[in-house]
Formats: structure tokens, C-alpha cells, sequence
């Protein structure tokens, strides 16, 4: 039976090795069960500090996301979406496109899971160890008119530029003042070709003008985010629409 070690547990907080600390007792009475060796015995407690330290980094960088709900792929309905590229999307999961900085835009009617597919590749690259953050792009204009007003919208940009992937979701829910939307064409110019980007919209490409209010402004955004990027189109009825049916039909 093992027993205690205070000063060896000491000298494991000073090195910062909480999980050596946990599991040098336990592990030793395996290795001594199994006849290991100090190596092998060794080895397994740097694989659980290792492990650890891994799943600590997805936690916070899920936490630094600000995802406004946690929703995995693998959740996701697409048997409802029957002419989506499924094989696409979970190949891009993988990451290569934040490597490669290739912007993903979702483009589809409200309720058909945007968010949630748009969610669930930020989840993805949160496991992967990226640093993501969701933004709705309302808010996004807002924080960044109020940095501005504060004069500190270098800062607030720069530190966007510090991300993996950035998350704007309901582009086009509501139309931006002048300032904002000249606000939002600098940032994507900012980060064009140094920081991947995904994006949600429900208009199609051509009503982007009612958003933005300037044609001349319109055409070169797009041309920024439509470089390489991968169109996803979302085509079917809404989840939220066929749920709300769906009930009323049992309750009738």
C-alpha cells in the first residue's frame, strides 16, 4: 500500500504537475500489481498529465468561443436537408480551411441550422486546440463602434487577429448604419488572407446591398469573402417551422 509524500507532492505543485499529484499513488500501486517498471510507470503518468492538459485547452477554448449554445455535428439533422453537402461540411470539420484561411459562408433561409452547422465547425476547431470566437454580427458592429468611440478599435481589431477562426452568424438580420457597415468592410479587409472566417447569412448574395447600403462597398466585400471561400447552400423547410407543426398536430 502506498502511502503519502508530502515533500514529492511540493516539488509536483512547483513544477506544476497537478495530475502527478492525483495519480502517483494509484499508479503505483498498479505498476506494482503489474510488475512494471519505473519507466513504464513513469510514462503513464506523463500520458495522464499530457491527456489533461489537452482536454484543459478544448475546455477553455470552448469557454473563450462565447458560443451561444454548444451544438455538435454530429446533432445536426441532415437527413432534412437532403440536397446539402454533408461530406463537404464534415471534411472542412478537419480544419484544413483555417490553415489554408479559406472563409466558409452558410448561405440559407432562417431555421435551417445555420447557426448550429456554423457552431458546430467552431466546436471542431476548439478541439483541435484553435481559438475561435462566435460573434452575431450585430454585436460584432456594436463592440466595435463602441471601441471606436473609445479609441480603441486597433486594440479590439489586433485582438481579433489573434484568433484561428472567427464566427460572424446573421449577417443580413438587420441593415448597418453607414459607420458600421464601413466599420465591418475595414475588419474583413483586415483579416482577409491572415485569418479564417465563417459566416451565416440569409440573403442571397445579391441582396447583400440592403445590409450594407453601398453598392461600390457591396461588391468589394464580396470580392474579399467570396475569394476562395466555400459556399455552403442551405435549402429545405425550417426545423423550427416543421417542430411547430408537428405539435400542433398532436395537440389537435
Amino acid at each position: 500500500m502506498t502511502t503519502t509524500n508530502p515533500l514529492l507532492e511540493t516539488h509536483l505543485r512547483a513544477l506544476r504537475l497537478p495530475t502527478f499529484v492525483q495519480n502517483y499513488q494509484p499508479f503505483a500501486t498498479d505498476a506494482a500489481q503489474d510488475n512494471q517498471d519505473y519507466p513504464r510507470y513513469l510514462l503513464a503518468l506523463a500520458e495522464q498529465e499530457v491527456l489533461r492538459r489537452q482536454q484543459n485547452r478544448i475546455q477553455q477554448c470552448i469557454h473563450n468561443a462565447h458560443f451561444p449554445l454548444q451544438k455538435n455535428l454530429a446533432d445536426f439533422n441532415f437527413a432534412a436537408l437532403p440536397t446539402f453537402n454533408k461530406a463537404k461540411l464534415l471534411d472542412l470539420a478537419r480544419g484544413t480551411y483555417i490553415d489554408q484561411i479559406e472563409p466558409i459562408l452558410l448561405v440559407g433561409n432562417p431555421g435551417l441550422g445555420k447557426t448550429h452547422l456554423a457552431t458546430g465547425l467552431g466546436l471542431a476547431a476548439c478541439q483541435q486546440g484553435r481559438r475561435v470566437r462566435f460573434y452575431t454580427t450585430a454585436r460584432l458592429v456594436n463592440e466595435m463602434t463602441l471601441a471606436q468611440n473609445e479609441h480603441r478599435l486597433h486594440k479590439f481589431s489586433a485582438n481579433l487577429l489573434r484568433l484561428d477562426l472567427l464566427i460572424l452568424d446573421e449577417l443580413g438580420f438587420i441593415p448597418l448604419t453607414p459607420n458600421g457597415a464601413q466599420l465591418f468592410f475595414t475588419l474583413i479587409s483586415e483579416l482577409h488572407e491572415r485569418l479564417a472566417v465563417i459566416i451565416t447569412t440569409n440573403l442571397k448574395f445579391a441582396a447583400w446591398t440592403q445590409v450594407f447600403q453601398d453598392e461600390t462597398l457591396t461588391a468589394a466585400l464580396l470580392d474579399r469573402l467570396t475569394y476562395k471561400a466555400h459556399i455552403l447552400k442551405l435549402i429545405g423547410e425550417s426545423f423550427r417551422f416543421r417542430q411547430r407543426l408537428e405539435q400542433e398536430q398532436k395537440t389537435a
